[in-house]
């Protein structure tokens, strides 16, 4: 009996999860300009839409590029403070660690006030750089965990027996350590980049409607109605979150890039 209720908890559960996917799918599929769930018929016709007109393509190049970079920017950023911190130890490392995890600990408005305050000081508000770096420091804290994780789960005799044979500080960096971190540095792109592209509070703050993303678009268009193309959106950002974990669930040790698999004990 015990079973039956677990399976049916967890049917529940799943079920709850899966049903707005499903109806944002469904009223993606209308063939009319409706948001009507299950669509009377069904058609293709907003993913069309999506990609052939301006108004939607603009938002979404914008929000790849901002994406790409702002992901980029926050690996390179916690790639060293994760390789000092695991290197030298101390309090100094820890205060670096606290500063590299900072970010999630306040909520997004206060650190989006804290980017408009800024670039408008230096007078670079409303420009994609300032969303870029504004992104890339706020998610810094997500390749900082994933590679705090990889050199965590590292053994150091590796390091030692290259050192050992002779290897320099470089040689051990780019033949031992990075090898052993890529999948950690992917990972760590991979999920900021796919909170990059969801997030909306940061980049309506330091460009307002100046530099349009996809989230910004979406709340913008609210005001003029209701299309099936919002949902087309959804879809989408679901799709590309799924490919993306699946990815590295598939190549990568998902539960440990999570932190929910303790590494074990040497």
């Amino acid at each position: 009996m015990s079973r039956k209720l677990q399976a049916a908890y967890i049917l529940v559960i799943l079920a709850a999860l899966a049903a707005p996917i499903v109806v944002v799918a469904g009223v993606s599929l209308n063939a009319e300009q409706a948001l009507l769930f299950p669509p009377p018929e069904m058609s293709l016709r907003w993913y069309g839409a999506l990609f052939s007109s301006p108004d939607w393509l603009v938002p979404l190049r914008n929000s790849l590029v901002i994406a790409a970079v702002s992901a980029l920017l926050a690996v390179l950023v916690a790639l060293p403070l994760a390789l000092h911190v695991w290197s030298r130890g101390g309090l100094l490392s820890r205060a670096l660690y606290t500063l590299g995890v900072a970010p999630f600990m306040l909520p997004p408005v206060i650190s989006a006030l804290g980017f408009l305050v800024f670039w408008v000081t230096i007078g670079m508000y409303g420009q994609m750089a300032a969303t870029i770096v504004s992104h890339g420091v706020f998610l810094v804290t997500l390749p900082v965990v994933t590679l705090s994780l990889g050199l965590g789960a590292m053994d150091p005799a590796l390091v030692e027996a290259a050192r050992t044979m002779g290897a320099t500080r470089g040689q051990v960096m780019r033949t031992v350590i990075l090898p052993l971190l890529l999948p950690y540095i992917v990972s760590g792109y991979a999920f900021a980049f796919v909170l990059s592209l969801n997030e909306y509070i940061i980049a309506y703050m330091v460009a307002g409607f100046t530099v349009e993303t996809l989230p910004i678009k979406i709340f913008n268009s609210l005001r003029y109605g209701y299309t099936p193309i919002m949902a087309v959106v959804a879809v989408l950002f679901v799709a590309l979150a799924v490919a993306v974990f699946g990815l590295i669930g598939r190549f990568g040790n998902l539960p440990r890039l999570l932190g929910a698999e303790r590494v074990e004990e040497r």
